[in-house]
């Protein structure tokens, strides 16, 4: 085929996804929170988590070409605090999982003289989703939940599909499923 009768795919043709040929491809952005030196910043070695995120579709089978990023406030309650960016992004694997090492995300005001629960705000992409997805991770063992304003404005039977469960027997590990679609469908939010 010469040159001149190539045909080339355009962006509006294309779905993808592409992500681990070029977003994705520096694994390095999962650390979010590196080791610092006692003093050095928010970060220290207490509080630290690995938080495993796992994406499964409609029938539970693994998404092992999307994307997630992440965006969180350090153990203090502060976004963008020195030593501590709090973005991360991370491509799945095969079974669909991706790993971030954080640490915990201390509690921000909620703008009405109130707090929010610790959280992490996440972004989801995924082949066949045209666009992004907006979701939160809680931690359950949080005693914050209860009066968190954007966790209470979701239906009480769907608020668990939001929280991550601690892994037995391993401290500071969390676990986090997003299910796009069917029974216990994890909660999106319209940004």
């Amino acid at each position: 085929m010469t040159t001149a009768t190539r045909l080339t795919a355009i962006a509006s043709q294309t779905i993808g996804p592409f992500f681990h040929f070029g977003i994705a491809s520096d694994t390095s952005l999962g650390c979010i929170a590196p080791r610092l030196r006692p003093g050095q910043g928010a970060d220290s070695s207490a509080g630290r988590i690995r938080l495993t995120m796992r994406v499964l579709d409609g029938d539970r089978a693994p998404v092992n070409d999307a994307l997630i990023e992440v965006y969180q406030a350090d153990g203090d309650g502060h976004y963008d605090r020195a030593g501590f960016c709090g973005f991360g992004r991370l491509p799945t694997g095969d079974d669909g999982s991706c790993v971030f090492e954080t640490i915990r995300p201390g509690s921000v005001p909620d703008g009405r003289g109130g707090w929010q629960a610790a959280h992490i705000d996440v972004c989801l992409f995924a082949r066949g989703i045209l666009r992004h997805l907006y979701t939160r991770v809680y931690f359950e063992d949080d005693s914050r939940l209860a009066q968190d304003p954007l966790l209470s404005l979701v239906p009480e039977h769907r608020r668990g599909t939001l929280i991550a469960q601690p892994v037995p027997d391993a401290p500071g590990q969390w676990w986090f499923d997003i299910r796009l679609q069917g029974e216990r469908e994890t909660v999106f939010f319209d940004l």
